[in-house]
């Protein structure tokens, strides 16, 4: 635990006052002290980290391959979630959403995989709001990019004006057009405000359970340890709701081409009929 508390001083910044609150408390609040948000560096750490754990899970699944049967429990975990990945990215945005899996793949095991490193040194670069907000930025910007692809630039940005208006609605066409932007621009917000709220929240959750036990008189005991399965569950359900809102919002840009698809589809069909 004392090798946690110091790699956690050593990544934060205001070390100098942490430090010294530690000595003055003496012991017991360097055993219950929590780690400030990290520096700029100590981010950088933390997200080397997580990409390196990330890489070293993919290189194991990847060695589990086997022409006949998986190999290692890796392997067969990563199948697990590119199954579940895949029913969520073609239950949601369609059959071509399948194009998009390695992308929330990505977005999934990123989330999840920082929010675990937080629950062993209590920093994690998902309890920094300006990672989070770097995810939701390349999340809404790839959205909108595969919306103008589906739709062009000019459709895309058409759709933000609502329902074809007569001309003398053009007040409420530019009005609808505005909040939608403004919408849009909210989901950068949205994405990265729920994933810092829930991560950063929980870490000061479990600091300040940790501090009944000193104030009662029982400082070995930390009561935020029974917060662990909580947690946990915290880990998963936010690696989730990220994903789920970019399909949804993938889904909602990228419609018109699964309908000219399905269209496309009908015509074939309609055309090859008579031949039977």
């Amino acid at each position: 635990m004392d090798l946690l508390t110091r790699f956690n001083m050593l990544l934060a910044s205001g070390t100098e006052t942490v430090g010294g609150e530690a000595a003055e408390h003496g012991a017991e609040a360097a055993h219950h002290v929590v780690a400030p948000l990290p520096s700029f560096y100590g981010l950088m750490v933390l997200i080397a980290i997580v990409f390196l754990v990330m890489i070293g899970f993919l290189a194991s699944a990847k060695g589990g391959l086997n022409k006949k049967f998986f190999t290692k429990t890796t392997t067969k975990l990563l199948e697990q979630l590119f199954v579940f990945i895949e029913g969520l990215a073609v239950g949601i945005i369609g059959a071509h959403g399948r194009k998009y899996i390695p992308m929330m793949m990505v977005f999934w095991l990123t989330i999840f995989i920082g929010n675990l490193v937080a629950l062993l040194i209590h920093a994690s670069p998902t309890s920094d709001l300006s990672f989070n907000l770097g995810m939701a930025l390349i999340a809404v910007g790839y959205v909108q990019f595969e919306g103008m692809k589906a739709n062009g630039v000019v459709g895309h940005f058409r759709h933000f004006a609502g329902p074809k208006l007569p001309l003398a609605m053009i007040p409420i066409t530019l009005m609808i057009f505005i909040i939608e932007i403004i919408s849009e621009t909210m989901k950068n917000v949205s994405l990265s405000l729920r994933l810092y709220g829930n991560i950063y929240g929980g870490g000061e959750a479990v600091k300040a359970m940790n501090n009944l036990g000193a104030q009662y008189g029982v400082p070995w005991l930390n009561f935020g340890d029974f917060l662990f399965p909580i947690k946990l569950l915290t880990c998963v359900v936010q690696a989730l709701i990220f994903c789920l809102l970019f399909a949804v919002y993938l889904s909602l840009v990228t419609h018109h081409e699964e309908d000219h698809e399905e269209g496309h589809d009908h015509s074939a069909h309609g055309e090859t009929a008579p031949a039977h």
